[in-house]
């Protein structure tokens, strides 16, 4: 009886530890995307992209940089180049539904390279 108990609380442990881990790792891959994404430093993004094994499209929606997409914080800041990159990364239907494009619209971007790189790519 003693060997369940003690097999099943090593089992919790050792599957909080590993989804601990994965939000660790999460959290440390959105902080180095917006800080090259703010940096506009697209070598960096694409080998921390190689060396995490993912790809933009699975992972745009999901992150967050100061309250704004990755495209609408790299037209806050000024990064055209990795905003040109990151629109040639995601799909159309993605670039259509996110809203990026309407955001640049309504925030004055509307004429940054990003804004019409979005336009030309999802044919708005």
């Amino acid at each position: 009886m003693k060997a369940i108990v003690l097999g099943a609380v090593m089992a919790a442990v050792a599957a909080t530890g590993a989804t601990f881990s994965k939000s660790a790792e999460a959290n440390e891959l959105a902080l180095s995307l917006c800080t090259y994404v703010q940096g506009d430093d697209t070598m960096r993004m694409r080998k921390k992209l190689r060396d995490s094994r993912v790809r933009v499209r699975d992972i745009y929606s999901g992150i967050q940089c100061n309250g704004q997409s990755l495209l609408q914080f790299a037209m806050a800041n000024g990064s055209q180049d990795i905003g040109e990159f990151i629109v040639g990364r995601l799909s159309v239907d993605e670039l259509k539904g996110s809203g990026d494009y309407e955001w640049a619209q309504s925030n004055g971007h509307g004429g940054s390279a990003i804004a019409a790189a979005i336009k030309e790519r999802a044919g708005l």
